[in-house]
């Protein structure tokens, strides 16, 4: 894989999750063939939002909680792009969880990979959405995300991966950019990405994870049954990995480009027949 921009080394603490993430994109987008220059990476803000300048390819900082939003502007104004949004828990299912549900419900292709801590990293360790029972609100229950996804009808893929398991992390990022890549949607993978050092959670998830993929009774096209499993799990203190939910459904950019309809990055921008009309408006301001 080659790039005209020299990454970043990471500046993430030694250990942390992310480093996972990071290898796996790396290790999909060489095996897929995905070259840089057809790659969009698109962070949030935390400790995951400095991703996008380690790969080399494309990459923009959004707003907080902003990501999702602005890779749907960027998949539909160049559908030829590879789009990926990234981003932490907090990012993506506190400010950001609004726009985390309406990308579920109207399925853009491109793929949304949250790295999943249970805390603020940055700003130096508050509880998340997703810390099982928070400091500050002991009988609160955490937000799951996978079962979130499956409530709403026109999900497509649901995944999660655990940093301590890098090669299932690398077959599932695999997945997801097939899934979005291929046109059928919205690919979202949660990964379990510990934090070393305010909440490292790396021997109670080994201890917890139970990998779907590996149960040859389970079907990931049934709904039903990915809901059922997933609170069964739960209820037994398990965290279900794998592909979890992958299924059909018609996509954003199916609806809103008409067939042959050009997307904005394949429009001529040349405005020289223009130019006499606008050089009027900008006369007539003057007056």
């Amino acid at each position: 894989m080659t790039t005209n921009y020299k990454p970043n080394q990471p500046i993430w603490c030694a250990g942390c999750g992310h480093f996972g993430v990071q290898g796996a994109l790396k290790y999909a987008l060489k095996t897929l063939d995905i070259q840089p220059h057809e790659t969009m990476i698109l962070a949030g803000i935390g400790c995951s939002g400095s991703i996008q300048n380690n790969l080399g390819t494309y990459g923009y900082h959004a707003m907080h909680g902003r990501v999702l939003p602005t890779a749907i502007g960027t998949a539909l104004a160049n559908p030829a792009l590879t789009v990926i949004a990234s981003g932490g828990d907090g990012d993506g299912y506190a400010i950001g969880v609004g726009h985390f549900v309406h990308t579920l419900k109207r399925n853009p292709s491109l793929v949304y990979i949250v790295m999943n801590n249970g805390t603020y990293g940055l700003t130096k360790g508050q509880d998340s959405p997703t810390k099982d029972a928070p400091d500050w609100a002991p009988g609160e229950d955490a937000l799951d995300a996978i079962t979130l996804g499956l409530s709403i009808g026109s999900s497509t893929f649901l995944a999660r991966g655990f940093a301590g398991a890098p090669e299932q992390l690398n077959e599932l990022t695999i997945k997801a950019l097939e899934h979005a890549r291929s046109g059928r949607g919205f690919a979202f993978l949660e990964v379990l990405s510990p934090c070393v050092t305010y909440n490292d959670t790396y021997p109670l998830w080994e201890a917890m994870v139970h990998d779907l993929d590996k149960d040859a009774d389970y079907d990931a096209s049934d709904r039903t049954l990915a809901f059922t499993t997933c609170m069964k799990l739960k209820d037994d203190h398990r965290i279900p990995t794998g592909v979890i939910y992958q299924g059909d459904h018609p996509t954003l950019e199916k609806a809103l480009l008409e067939e042959g309809a050009r997307p904005i990055a394949q429009i001529d921008s040349d405005i020289s027949e223009h130019r006499p009309k606008l050089d009027a408006i900008l006369e007539n301001c003057r007056v």
